[in-house]
């Protein structure tokens, strides 16, 4: 294998396979690291591999992803999957793991797909057995087919939560209520882009559907939530809430929460992209233009880790990146490039045209994210509580990299994945203060846990 490529994709979903497979047509040799095992990212996770007689209840949407999986197969592009990215540079070196190895390669250009993740939701009790994301709970079901057994709950809001409702229920789980934490004003707000979402009449029409299956489920539904909590001793037992200005418990041997998703942005910001504040939906964004370019020439930025929109918004934007990329380096004209992007600008235009009502209908609730009490604990690595980040802010910390070294919070083995977003939120609420003015916490490598072995020991491939 070579040390050297026209193209390093960092990430193995619908936008990292997209670009990999139009720089593949234009002749560049390209390389795709994916620390998964298979290629389609957690949206279409296992999907090369699932029963056909499961295509009913993972949807026609999942399915998709099998045809973008064989066209990449078809390509000449050099795949490593279980490669965990632990450095990158600006100029396109990468030093990635594998099988206890660490590798370094060189790239002309570097394309960054890693996608979205979990918002951390750090309710009392979330640290208890039992308690997990909902988005885990749905890897677990595109992988291996688990759902989880005894009394479930999920809690939460956004699109997924009701998709992951509508599949547990399908799979006969023992769901005993779903607590939506949205507020009740997300709808007045988002009613004016209703019409604008009719652009993508498919999508909206599945989100109704999924609503009115929920409705007709027979399963509690929860609004106008306060005061969440998982109560338990050595596992979770019952999750607890207000209603309105009724009190609530509910006995339960799993509760999933969701609270959407957030741009996967350690490596962005490691390398020194420059990102900007999503006010609505509350995220750090790497800022990218309609090629998914970076404010770094070598870098470009595509998929939810450069906003969140979806996987045929992702795919769209691989497409887009990968013509552009092709431009760059010589291989196509400028006109080419245009000539070629119409289809793919054109879907994606029809894709990005709901967003701005979902993401106002799903705009997260502060109350959730950012823990009310001193006691719960949001940096799970170094068991760091909200009040002590709080109490650290009183000394003059006044960002959450000052709160870093004072508390530990963000010095664990997930490098503040779990708990950056909810602590910059603490010390802005804290100070009264823009989070535009509090930042983020800074990222240095390894992005992933290794070994010193693995550190110390990487090489340069020949």
């Amino acid at each position: 294998m070579t040390d050297q490529y026209d193209l390093v994709i960092v990430g193995g979903g619908p936008a990292g396979l997209a670009a990999a497979i139009e720089a593949d047509r234009y002749g560049l040799t390209v390389i795709v690291l994916d620390d998964q095992q298979r290629v389609g990212g957690q949206i279409y996770r296992s999907v090369e591999k699932n029963r056909h007689d499961s295509i009913e209840l993972l949807g026609d949407d999942y399915f998709y992803g099998r045809t973008l999986a064989q066209k990449f197969a078809a390509t000449d592009v050099n795949y490593q999957s279980r490669a965990s990215v632990w450095h990158a540079t600006a100029s396109g070196t990468v030093i990635y793991s594998r099988k206890n190895q660490s590798h370094q390669i060189e790239g002309k250009h570097l394309l960054l797909a890693t996608g979205a993740m979990e918002r951390p939701f750090p309710i009392p009790g979330w640290t208890l057995p039992g308690v997990m994301g909902a988005a885990a709970a749905d890897t677990l079901f595109k992988s291996s087919s688990l759902v989880p057994s005894g009394k479930v709950v999920l809690a939460g809001s956004g699109p997924l939560l009701l998709l992951i409702a509508y599949r547990l229920l399908e799979s006969a789980v023992d769901l005993k209520a779903i607590i939506n934490t949205s507020e009740r004003k997300n709808l007045l707000t988002a009613l004016p882009y209703f019409p604008g979402a009719l652009k993508n009449r498919k999508l909206l029409t599945k989100g109704i559907k999924l609503q009115w299956y929920l409705m007709r489920s027979g399963v509690p539904i929860y609004r106008g939530i306060d005061q969440l909590k998982a109560q338990g001793t050595d596992k979770v037992e019952s999750v607890s809430f207000r209603a309105g200005s009724r009190p609530q418990e509910i006995l339960v041997d799993t509760l999933l929460l969701h609270e959407g998703v957030i741009p996967n942005t350690q490596i962005t910001k490691l390398i020194g992209c420059e990102h900007e504040w999503d006010a609505c939906q509350r995220y750090w964004q790497p800022i990218t233009d309609q090629w998914g370019n970076s404010k770094l020439d070598q870098v470009t930025v595509v998929g939810d880790l450069s906003g969140i929109s979806g996987a045929k918004t992702a795919e769209m934007s691989g497409h887009l990146a990968g013509l552009n990329i092709a431009h760059q380096l010589g291989r196509i004209s400028e006109a080419e490039r245009n000539w070629q992007a119409r289809s793919y600008r054109s879907v994606l235009n029809k894709e990005l045209a709901i967003r701005p009502f979902i993401d106002r209908l799903y705009r997260p609730n502060l109350k959730n994210i950012v823990p009310a009490d001193d006691q719960t604990i949001v940096c799970r690595c170094e068991e760091v509580t909200a009040g002590q980040i709080r109490s650290s802010v009183d000394l003059n910390c006044v960002g959450p990299n000052q709160v870093k070294t004072q508390t530990r919070c963000g010095m664990g083995a997930c490098q503040g994945r779990m708990c950056g977003p909810t602590s910059a939120e603490i010390v802005a609420a804290r100070q009264q203060k823009p989070i535009e003015e509090i930042g983020y916490l800074h990222v240095r490598p390894p992005l992933k846990p290794i070994s010193i072995e693995e550190m110390i020991g990487f090489k340069a491939e020949r």
